[in-house]
């Protein structure tokens, strides 16, 4: 098994004081855009570079509303997160070349959110031979339902346009 080296987030992981205040709202209501890393301010989500990447140019989108779910935002927050996705997709693939993103969201503390109370879009740009995760856990794939299983769990809940 390969090893995955991130010292820089040890600082985070160690700190007892990450969880005492929310580092989105606390950035939002400061001035000091600089200082908390915050790249864009828009009407109702705001953009901040992560204080502990996982590689250069991995960026946060959130909303300005503290809110821990993509359920609880409004059209407005949903259609202004998605269309800064795209627009700081385009500035760091102009800026930085990578060969691909990932772009996504860790839900809840299970799923590996930092911070689990205020929603925040992960973009993060890769390149071919770069301090990718997928590769540790690629020989194991944790399958606890099946498909057949899944589906019908959720084709009743699923309906009208989406």
């Amino acid at each position: 098994m390969k090893n995955l080296w991130a010292p820089w987030r040890a600082e985070f992981i160690l700190s007892d004081d990450k969880y005492k205040e929310c580092i989105f709202c606390r950035a939002l209501n400061d001035d000091r855009d600089e200082a908390n890393l915050l790249v864009y301010r828009g009407k109702s989500c705001f953009c901040m570079l992560n204080k502990y990447p996982y590689s250069p140019g991995h960026l946060m989108i959130t909303p300005n509303s503290h809110k821990a779910n993509i359920f609880d935002l409004n059209d407005d927050e949903m259609l202004e997160l998605m269309k800064m996705a795209g627009e700081i997709q385009s500035v760091l693939k102009d800026l930085m070349n990578p060969a691909g993103f990932n772009v996504g969201a860790n839900l809840g503390e299970a799923a590996g959110a930092g911070v689990v109370d205020h929603f925040h879009l992960h973009i993060v740009p890769r390149w071919a031979g770069d301090s990718n995760f997928m590769p540790v856990i690629s020989d194991t794939k944790v399958v606890s339902q099946s498909l057949d299983d899944v589906y019908k769990l959720l084709k009743p809940k699923i309906k009208g346009d989406l």
